[in-house]
């Protein structure tokens, strides 16, 4: 459909770049007759496909299947004229396997700044917490297995004892992974503690990570989630908000332990033990989210869609793309397949 819909509108009109975003890759191919009457060709890798099939369906990296996807993603790539990446993991992974380094750009998913408008961290106050206030534990996203909110449950359980005002607030939309969730602990004494609030628009959402006290990204270990770098830790920290995050390539890259609270992926008593850090040491978080705030200052999608429209008028003009490593998710498109 996409494919007859551009070859259309390639046929009424001139495209001069082509901007596409995978999945799938071969989505790509699409854009073959614009790129025949000269249109320059931008394919968006926003994950990479085999480790995410891998990931959700327990394939091996042998299997048929992941061969196959390898396979259409080195094809697709090496028609594109330049291809985008969300970060250094997978940058390395395309070139390793698919296309040469020079044709890909990181561009990192970043917040929309006209929703998360940036706030500074509020300071522990002089006077002693709240005991009546809630210690607000905040999840939002994809409601999967492999996000771990079963994990960030468990973590809830264990700080029952040092921080019996723990509450955790998800945010996402309803999946059967979310019912089992729940359906473990209706009748317990967390029923009261965990509440899932449905999904929510973006400004929702940057609204509710105001209302909370950290945000988490409890992710399982899986070949995904050690590539990826979640942007809801770039929401969190747009709005001065500490976060803890797993101990990943893919978040290596750009935080350290000084700039993130990290736990060891996959691991529920290190969750713990980081959320307790958070409750117990608020002077040593707010620094934390100081710096973290630098990181993602260096990633605001304002710099991000500057570097992309750079690009694009050096694809226009016949000039080799030059890599560039930094980020957000382009939105300025000349023609657009998806």
């Amino acid at each position: 459909m996409a494919a007859s819909k551009l070859i259309g509108r390639a046929v009424r009109r001139r495209y001069d770049l082509v901007h596409i975003h995978n999945m799938p890759d071969v989505l790509v191919f699409s854009a073959l007759l614009p790129k025949i009457l000269g249109a320059k060709v931008v394919l968006d890798m926003h994950d990479p496909m085999p480790e995410l099939m891998m990931s959700i369906f327990g394939l091996g990296a042998d299997s048929f299947a992941v061969r196959l996807l390898k396979t259409l993603e080195k094809y697709s790539l090496r028609f594109a004229n330049a291809v985008l990446a969300v970060n250094e993991a997978c940058r390395k992974i395309f070139s390793a396997r698919s296309c040469p380094a020079a044709k890909i750009t990181v561009i990192m998913n970043s917040p929309d700044e006209g929703i998360f408008r940036f706030r500074e961290p509020s300071g522990p106050t002089a006077s002693p917490r709240d005991p009546a206030r809630p210690f607000v534990i905040m999840y939002h996203g994809s409601l999967v297995e492999r996000h771990g909110l079963d994990l960030a449950v468990i973590a809830l359980e264990k700080i029952r004892q040092t921080i019996p005002n723990a509450e955790l607030r998800i945010y996402g939309r309803s999946t059967p992974f979310l019912e089992q969730v729940m359906d473990s602990v209706r009748g317990s004494e967390l029923s009261r503690a965990v509440r899932a609030f449905g999904a929510k628009n973006l400004e929702e959402i940057a609204q509710a990570i105001a209302e909370c006290d950290v945000g988490i990204i409890p992710n399982r270990r899986s070949i995904f989630t050690e590539l990826n770098t979640p942007t809801r830790i770039f929401e969190y920290l747009s709005q001065g908000k500490p976060v803890i995050a797993p101990r990943a390539p893919g978040i290596l890259d750009y935080f350290s332990s000084s700039e993130l609270v990290l736990f060891e992926l996959g691991d529920a008593d290190d969750l713990a033990a980081k959320l307790e850090y958070v409750f117990a040491r608020p002077e040593e978080t707010l620094e934390i989210v100081k710096r973290g705030q630098e990181v993602y200052q260096t990633h605001k999608w304002s710099s991000e869609c500057s570097r992309f429209v750079n690009l694009a008028k050096e694809l226009l003009q016949g000039k080799k793309a030059a890599p560039v490593r930094t980020g957000g998710s382009p939105s300025a498109e000349v023609g657009s397949a998806r």
